[in-house]
This record gives structure tokens, sequence and C-alpha cells, in this order.
């Protein structure tokens, strides 16, 4: 397959983009996260297929000193888009930005044994750790190096058209003209620069017109294929389904009566039925939730509670506490529109009365953030796996940082969300089966206490055109990749 060089790419993206940019240090969202796989580099990186660290702006993987330090030499030659020069100061700035409490980073809960990063020269940095810790190369991903001036002098314009190391760089942010284009970064000197001259994302949340999108020729890759659409267009393009994280999640306000009780929440959980859900709403793209990972994970045990569709188990809770009634608010992402209804027929079926609402993803957490008077239970998903997929990063996105147990299920400080925490503190200090171990415990302690907890894990769906995209590999987590991906167009 001749490969052009100077060729494009084109894409359809299912997710909008979120109300805040891409700032690596403040941006969560699916859109943007996977932009900034493209245009950002962290010291290390994990390669989005792959899942393997390896050095990114580091000249090589961080060196170990002792159990508590670790150094990591800066690529030589590396500049910025705006053809500045990168320096030790920006990595520092970099990772001090990101750690600072009054920045509210939500990567600072992947980074609690961090204890500092100074610099020790002109080409290298001093990473102390708090304590041993087994995944450092593979959590300094999580923080990508910003040019400290460029920052500093303009954070809003920053926000809006990110200055970053990458093997692309941003031209057209997408927020006017619902489109992301991308062109070759020539000044990238690192492993993956970038095998075509420019890239494009069209945003189409709409699933037809995505769908459309690929069948047409207009772009050459999606994501978040319908279920529905999947044996069609496995008969002109290639098509795949991988298993991973990316779930959809019911949370609960755990500050508040009726679900401060946890007795009401694991009464909601035995309502729901998976099966229908997994098959009817999810058309077989999802499994039901067994443990806080999906079976497939390294760190996998089966919690000691499972849910599983049981009227018997919630109406005795029910008559325990007298619950009649609940709130429930859901994200309106296109690819679990057919869940939505199945669980508010579930909680219906045992007698429940439904005040339901239905918002965009971002309009969710502008409703209940800081709010607890606002909700009751939330449903919406989650891939905090786009971030790094070890045990202790995925669960810290939800059960660690203020953001979500305290501004959004209100449980921080209860004796369930300190056992927690300090059981995370454990499995951080501890290495291999001691670790797995701990992992297993926090497992059975959120199935049980259930302040937030996958209903389940899904495929991720992919479609692409293999006859002009070279070297194009699905993803299991959210979003699309290109990076060492090369087009004949």
């Amino acid at each position: 397959m001749a490969v052009n060089k100077d060729g494009s790419i084109t894409a359809g993206i299912s997710y909008e983009l979120g109300t805040n940019g891409y700032d690596p240090m403040t941006t969560t969202a699916a859109l943007t996260v996977a932009a900034n796989w493209h245009t950002m580099e962290g010291l290390t990186e994990l390669h989005p297929d792959k899942r393997e660290a390896y050095a990114a702006l580091a000249k090589e993987l961080p060196k170990k000193i002792d159990d508590l330090t670790y150094e990591a030499t800066l690529r030589d030659g590396a500049v910025f888009t705006n053809g500045s020069k990168v320096t030790t100061d920006d990595i520092v700035f970099s990772f001090e930005r990101v750690l600072d409490p009054l920045n509210k980073s939500l990567c600072a809960s992947f980074l609690p044994f961090i204890e500092s990063v100074t610099k020790k020269d002109e080409t290298t940095v001093v990473v102390k750790t708090k304590y041993a810790f087994s995944l450092v190369a593979e959590r300094l991903s999580v923080v990508k190096i910003v040019p400290k001036a460029a920052v500093e002098a303009d954070p809003k314009a920053f926000d809006l058209n990110p200055v970053g190391t990458g093997p692309w760089k941003m031209t057209d942010n997408g927020a006017s003209s619902k489109k992301i284009v991308f062109e070759r970064n020539d000044a990238y000197n690192g492993p993956h620069p970038a095998l075509a001259k420019t890239m494009t994302w069209e945003i189409l949340p709409d699933n037809a017109t995505r769908v459309n999108a690929l069948t047409s020729g207009a772009v050459q890759a999606i994501d978040a294929v319908p279920a529905t659409d999947l044996a069609t267009l496995a008969n002109s393009k290639k098509v795949a389904a991988e298993q991973g994280f990316g779930l959809l999640f019911m949370m609960f306000n755990c500050g508040a009566a009726p679900m401060n009780d946890a007795r009401n929440r694991r009464a909601i959980l035995y309502t729901l039925d998976y099966e229908k859900i997994c098959a009817t709403g999810m058309s077989d793209l999802a499994t039901p939730a067994t443990c806080f990972v999906q079976k497939e994970h390294p760190a996998y045990k089966q919690a000691a509670t499972v849910y599983t569709k049981n009227q018997d188990k919630t109406k005795a809770l029910l008559a325990e506490t007298g619950l009649t009634s609940v709130r429930l608010l859901a994200s309106d992402h296109g690819w679990f529109e057919a869940v939505r209804p199945i669980i508010k027929e579930s909680l219906e079926a045992v007698g429940l009365a439904v005040s339901y609402d239905e918002k965009k993803s971002a309009d969710v957490y502008d409703t209940i953030d800081g709010k607890p008077e606002a909700y009751d239970i939330v449903v919406a998903p989650g891939d905090p796996s786009v971030f790094g997929d070890d045990a202790d990063l995925l669960l810290r996105w939800w059960y660690a940082g203020d953001t979500w147990t305290d501004s959004r299920m209100h449980w921080k400080g209860q004796d369930s969300y300190n056992k927690v925490q300090a059981l995370l503190d454990e499995a951080a200090a501890a290495t291999g089966d001691a670790q797995k171990a701990k992992w297993s415990e926090i497992f059975d302690a959120i199935a049980e206490n259930v302040p937030l907890y996958p209903i389940f894990h899904r495929k991720t769906p992919t479609a692409y055109d293999g006859a002009t995209l070279v070297n194009f590999q699905p993803l299991s987590a959210t979003g699309l990749s290109f990076i060492d991906v090369a087009s004949t167009k």
C-alpha cells in the first residue's frame, strides 16, 4: 500500500467539545484528551494502542537512583510549536501547576506519590517520591509539558490553542468550525513523528451522520459506531469492538437523604435488569460489572458483592428504609440511548416513583457540582483509562479526588471513604501479589458501599477504511489515535 507522506487523515468523532478547553492540566473531555495525545507530550507517554510506557520528552525512561529518587533527562533539541526551546524550568512548572491544589487539576489525584519535581541542571530533573512506587514511568505520562512563558502570559489563550511538543500541532480548535484541524509538526524530533501532512477531525455527534461520513468516504475512521451498523459497515469497511474499561456508572448523592443510606444505594443496583441492559440496550457490546474493573483487566477479581437483578432483595431493603421515590439524572450520550429507558423501567417495576431528567454531559455536572440538594442518582459514562489503565489510577479517578468524592457524590469523610483512602495508600506502596490483594479489598469495599459503581463495562466499537489508512489500530479506550498511522490519500 503506497503511503502519501504529504497526505491527509480524516476522522469523524462522536464527542462534542466540553465547556473547558484543551489545557492538559484541566481538560478531561474525551475529544480534547484525544486531541492532546497528538499535540502534547509528557516526559513519558503511554502508547494509546499498546498501553506501554515509552520515553517521550525524556531521552529515556526515568532512571531510578534509589527507591525514592528518579532522574529524567530532556530529549535533545526538543522545541514547542511556538518555536521556544523546552527547558527543565518548563518541566518543573508543568508538574507544579498540576500538583497545586488551587488549580484543582483532576490529574493531581493520579500523583499522590510525588514529593517534588526539581531542576538538577539545564537538561535533567529529579523526581522525589513519598514512598516506593512501582508505576513511576507510567504515571508521569499524565502531566503534559507546557511552555511556562506562554501559559503565564495568557492562560485563556493557551487553553483554547495549546502549545505542545507532540507530532502534530492544532491549527483550528473546532470552536466555531465544528472540526479540529492539525498539521504535521515538522520540528518534532521524538520517536513517533506524524506520517501525514494534515489531519481533520469532523465533530459528528449524530450517529447516522457519522456513519454516512464513513460510508461516503468523507472520513476514514469513526468512533462510537452504533451496534446496529457494525454488520452493515463490515461489508465495505473494517470494524472492531475492543473490550476495555470504559463503563456506564450509577453515582449516588451520599451526603443527603435518601441516598446517604447505603441500603438504598444497594437496593437501586439490585433493581436493574443487567441482562436486558447489555443484550438489548447495548446490543451485546457490554458485560454486566462483577467488579470495579472488567474481567480482562490484570487486577480483576470478582467482588464480594455482585449486583444482579433481584427484586426480592430490593423490596426487602426498601421495606427497611421506606424509600418510595427517586430523582434520576442522566447524560444524553447517544451510545447508551437505549439503556436509559430500561433503567427507568427497572426502578418503576419495584414501585418507585421516578423523577427523570436528561442533559448534556457538561450540563449534568453544572447541575450537581457542589450542590448536595441537586440530585439522588446520576447515570453517565466514564473512561479514565484514556490516562492509563492500572488499577490505582482507575480507582483514584473517582474515589480519591475531591471533585468526585466531595463536590459530586458527597461521600468524603464518611467511614467507608476513609477506609478506601487507607487501602489506596497501602496498595500504592505495595507491589506484585500484595498490591493486587489490596486492590481486591478496595473492589469489595466500593461494591459494598457503592458511592459510585459501574453498571457495565463496554466494548469500544470503531470502523475505518483499511484501504486508505495504514497501521490504524482500534482502541479499547475512548477515542481514536493516529499515532504511527499513515494515509494513502
